[in-house]
């Protein structure tokens, strides 16, 4: 069972990543770079790096400390962007397949779809309601705090899909609604009070396409998924 959640978890996300990367680089990179620009010309230096829908920091260039290193333009950053991207998706691909072989029922391209839509809610569409995708320049709170906010919220957001997928009773829908709301009703960290060096229409750009490029990225990876494990373990039965 291991060899065939390993397997198919890193078929799928190997996949998935180097076409989500591939959208990346005509989508989400060149609005990052754009936002460099801003941050230079304003000395300001607030992130640093980009940080996308599934809470993944992309490589961006730091103009805040010479001495941080940072990718090359070019064929360097981009090598960088599309290795993050990835292992990212073999990650959560992991954690997707690893959950279908919990259940103990029969898998395939349609039902990884709706664990895909699942993933895509709990790490990315839900933690976004609190923190939208960033933008190098962009004023933010503590890398600390948000990190545990977004953890929080992924854990309790997946925690109520489960149970509203996998328990009929009224208490455990109660429950489910109650950790899907409950990060949402403490609020995210919000950030210092200041001007970030990013046009908000710039900003708003990201947000929107980073969280629809994630969605793609889940589709793929919920679709290939439930295809390659549905496949293995069919195999051996």
């Amino acid at each position: 069972m291991f060899r065939a959640i390993f397997g198919s978890a890193l078929l799928a996300g190997l996949i998935a990543g180097a076409a989500t990367a591939a959208i990346q680089h005509v989508t989400t990179t060149p609005l990052i770079i754009a936002a460099e620009a801003y941050e230079t010309a304003g000395g300001h230096d607030h992130t640093g790096t980009a940080t996308d829908a599934t809470g993944v920091t992309v490589p961006a260039h730091d103009h805040g400390d010479a001495d941080d290193w940072a990718p090359a333009d070019g064929i360097e950053r981009t090598a960088f962007t599309a290795l993050s991207t990835t292992l990212a998706s073999v990650g959560f691909g992991l954690v997707l397949v690893a959950s279908m072989a919990l259940t103990g029922r029969a898998v395939d391209a349609r039902s990884g779809l709706l664990w895909g839509l699942g993933g895509f809610v709990a790490a990315s569409l839900a933690p976004a309601v609190g923190l939208a995708p960033e933008l190098p320049g962009s004023v933010a709170a503590a890398l600390e705090a948000r990190q545990l906010w977004w953890i929080a919220t992924v854990v309790a957001t997946a925690g109520g899909l489960w149970l509203l997928a996998f328990r009929q009773s009224w208490a455990f829908r109660l429950i489910a609604l109650a950790l899907i709301v409950a990060p949402h009703a403490v609020g995210a960290p919000l950030p210092d009070a200041g001007a970030g060096a990013v046009p908000p229409e710039l900003a708003a750009r990201f947000a929107t396409t980073s969280i629809a490029v994630t969605g793609i990225l889940w589709v793929l990876l919920g679709l290939l998924s439930g295809y390659f494990f549905g496949r293995a373990t069919a195999t051996k039965s």
